[in-house]
């Protein structure tokens, strides 16, 4: 464990960015899944929740969780998904 009180401050900080992180990286995961399975379903629900997922891909991307050009490309991938199947 660190001793000086700067390093102790940043593990602290590191122990909340960490935990911020890994919730935003779940919640990522989870409407990403949740577009997916509503491919399966129905087309209408999952460019419903597209919308959803895909702004909270972007946020992820601003936060600096995800690079910004991986949540481009999550957004994009997903986008061109959603569409195939409406055809």
């Amino acid at each position: 464990m660190a001793k000086l009180a700067s390093a102790v401050k940043r593990h602290k900080q590191s122990l909340k960015r960490r935990a911020r992180n890994r919730h935003v990286r779940s919640t990522v995961k989870s409407s990403v899944k949740e577009v997916r399975e509503a491919l399966a379903e129905s087309v209408e629900k999952s460019a419903e929740l597209l919308g959803k997922a895909s702004s909270v891909i972007a946020r992820a991307g601003a936060k600096g969780v995800l690079h910004k050009k991986t949540a481009s490309r999550k957004i994009s991938r997903l986008a061109k998904a959603v569409h195939k199947a409406k055809k």
